[in-house]
C-alpha cells in the first residue's frame, strides 16, 4: 500500500507544480501606466532645453489651443523614424507641439534637432524620467493630445501617417 501512495504523490506534486508554472505564463507582470482620457495634464515645473530657462505647465500650456507632447530623445531610433511626422504636423497654426527629452544630453538632444529640424515650440528637459511617469509614459517615443488642459488622445510608440491624418482630424 505504501508502495503505491509514493508514485501517486510524485505525480500530484508534479501536476501542482504544472498548473503554477502554467497559470504565471498566462499572467503578465509589464507594468503599463493607465493615462485615461479627458484627465488634468500634470503640474510640474521643469528646465526648458533651448533656453535653460525654468518654466511650469501653466505657463507652457493655455486654453482653448490644441497641444501635442512629443516624449523623445536623442538615442530613440523611433523617435528619428516619427521626426518627419513632427515636422509635417508643426506646420499646422492650429497645433502647438510640445517636446519632452527623455533622459537625454543636451548637446545630444541639440544635435538631433540641428540635423532633423525643431519641429517643437518649447522643449521641456525630463532628465531624470520623473516628468514621463507623471504623464503615464513608460518609453519613447509617446504623443498626447491636451486640450484645454486635458489630455484627450495618447499614442505610444512612433507616429505613423495614419496617426498624422487622426491627428489632423482631431484638431480641425
Amino acid at each position: 500500500m505504501k508502495n503505491k501512495l509514493i508514485p501517486y504523490s510524485i505525480i500530484l506534486i508534479f501536476l501542482i507544480i504544472f498548473a503554477v508554472f502554467y497559470k504565471s505564463l498566462k499572467d503578465t507582470n509589464i507594468y503599463t501606466p493607465e493615462t485615461k482620457i479627458n484627465n488634468d495634464i500634470p503640474i510640474f515645473s521643469a528646465e526648458l532645453l533651448l533656453s535653460n530657462e525654468n518654466s511650469n505647465s501653466t505657463e507652457i500650456f493655455e486654453l482653448d489651443k490644441f497641444y501635442l507632447l512629443n516624449i523623445w530623445a536623442s538615442w530613440c531610433v523611433p523617435c528619428r523614424d516619427e521626426h518627419p511626422i513632427l515636422m509635417s504636423l508643426s506646420k499646422n497654426n492650429k497645433l502647438i507641439i510640445i517636446g519632452m527629452n527623455y533622459k537625454d544630453n543636451k548637446k545630444n538632444a541639440k544635435s538631433f534637432l540641428d540635423e532633423l529640424g525643431n519641429p517643437y515650440e518649447k522643449i521641456i528637459l525630463d532628465k531624470n524620467g520623473t516628468n514621463s511617469i507623471e504623464w503615464g509614459a513608460f518609453g519613447v517615443p509617446e504623443t498626447f493630445i491636451i486640450y484645454n488642459n486635458k489630455i484627450i488622445k495618447k499614442y505610444i510608440g512612433p507616429l505613423n501617417n495614419e496617426l498624422l491624418i487622426e491627428i489632423q482630424k482631431i484638431i480641425k
